[in-house]
């Protein structure tokens, strides 16, 4: 495996949950290319594929990391929409929020 695949240049907004998967994929074949290395094999070969795992590990942390503070950033612009919403329909907000509640209440009322 190549750590090619992952990519710490993409914007971290276009980050899937497929491409963290397929990352966290990635450094698990290279783990297990480093047990099976080293069982068998000394020197050269522990070293290139020890450095391919770190590699991976460094990578997925950083599209990680991205991803974090992408999921940051839009979940403070929902905040900050619901908020300037919500200031701005105060009776449509209780609405809505009452109706969620009696829902919920009938919901768990049912059983």
């Amino acid at each position: 495996m190549s750590t090619k695949n992952l990519s710490a240049e993409t914007d971290p907004a276009d980050v899937t949950k497929d491409q963290l998967i397929h990352d966290f994929k990635v450094v698990v074949a290279d783990a297990e290319a480093l047990l099976k290395a080293t069982a068998g094999q000394g020197g050269e070969a522990i070293a290139a594929t020890r450095a391919r795992v770190e590699e991976s590990l460094a990578a997925a942390k950083v599209r990680m990391a991205d991803a974090q503070a992408a999921l940051l950033v839009r979940t403070k612009a929902a905040a900050k929409a619901t908020d300037e919403y919500v200031h701005g329909h105060p009776w449509q907000a209780i609405g809505i929020a009452a109706s969620v509640g009696m829902v919920i209440g009938l919901l768990i009322g049912r059983r």
